[in-house]
């Protein structure tokens, strides 16, 4: 079958063939396969690219690999969420207020130059935020690619004080560049030139700037009916509607468990995807618990507390769940 590769495909590739260094190499080499048409045709050749990584990877030395630790942030607590927002549009400002993190902030431009993450807490659970440096109409460093690609979700943060619509052109053209997309519909795609779709939350900062909500309203009738869209002002002490909206966007449940005769730990869930199973749950809590669960009882989603369900039962958010096998 043939591969029948994109133009962005042979673009990252010529890249590649023009690296100098590890790291140049490698992010191309990332390029192609974010980029490369996903059918039979091509198993063999994303084989053999993940194969060039590894090797690469495995040739650098000391510093270098160091230097691209650096630029790679794990993923820690319930989701990660990467910030992008033009130049001075706040990204730091809300990373600084909704975590403990210290990301530089200052009234002027490109005041970031790397990826600062910092836990932020909803509830029970901590969600990552990733501050990353602005976007230009100039294609994104390969490691901050990266970080957008392998985010749970985006906040995409636009200035209410500057023009919306023409700060939302710039980001999402940047990123449908490289088949990063915020909604469905807005690329073409088909099986020769995959999209990748991002969950994404458009907050809309400096609120306390945008007296008339001018620019909210702008922002909420355009993109209202495709994306969650919200106002705030990072310097608020009060942003809990975010971190509500932040928890909303990433589609996701928090699942409790109890053994018998106790009672749950509410403070300790499991996280999962919207729509999982009860399987998909006790496989969350240990692989062994899939293979043998005989039954469970659920509190919360079934017809009855306490209620015996199939493996197929779907979970929601808050329920309790006890396993048995």
């Amino acid at each position: 079958m043939p591969a029948n590769l994109t133009p962005q495909y042979l673009e990252a590739e010529k890249n590649f063939r023009l690296a100098k260094t590890p790291l140049e190499k490698i992010a191309a080499l990332e390029e192609m396969l974010a980029v490369m048409p996903k059918h039979k045709g091509t198993d063999h050749l994303r084989a053999e690219l993940r194969t060039r990584i590894a090797k690469l990877n495995q040739s650098m030395d000391k510093k270098t690999a160091t230097q691209r630790a650096t630029m790679i942030v794990e993923k820690v607590g319930a989701a990660q969420i990467a910030l992008i927002g033009l130049p001075n549009s706040g990204k730091s400002q809300i990373v600084a207020s909704l975590t403990k993190a210290n990301p530089k902030v200052a009234d002027y431009p490109f005041t970031t130059h790397n990826a600062t993450p910092g836990m932020m807490n909803f509830e029970n659970i901590q969600i990552q935020l990733v501050d990353t440096p602005p976007l230009t109409e100039q294609p994104p460093e390969w490691w901050h690619l990266n970080i957008i690609r392998r985010a749970d979700g985006l906040m995409i943060v636009v200035d209410l004080s500057e023009d919306t619509l023409f700060q939302m052109e710039i980001i999402s053209g940047v990123l449908e560049e490289k088949r990063i997309c915020l909604w469905p519909g807005n690329a073409d795609e088909d099986e020769e030139s995959p999209v990748m779709y991002k969950k994404s939350l458009l907050v809309g900062n400096k609120a306390d700037l945008d007296k008339a909500g001018r620019g909210y309203r702008t922002l909420s009738d355009n993109y209202g009916a495709k994306l969650p869209v919200i106002a705030v002002s990072a310097l608020s002490e009060d942003l809990d509607d975010l971190r509500l909206s932040v928890y909303r966007t990433l589609n996701i449940i928090r699942v409790y468990t109890k053994t018998p005769g106790s009672k749950a730990d509410m403070n300790d869930p499991i996280v999962l995807e919207a729509g999982s199973t009860l399987e998909e749950g006790a496989i969350a809590v240990h692989k062994d618990f899939g293979k043998h669960l005989k039954y469970a009882r659920v509190w919360g989603s079934g017809k009855f507390d306490g209620v015996m369900v199939k493996r197929d039962h779907v979970l929601q958010d808050g329920d309790i769940i006890e396993l048995h096998t």
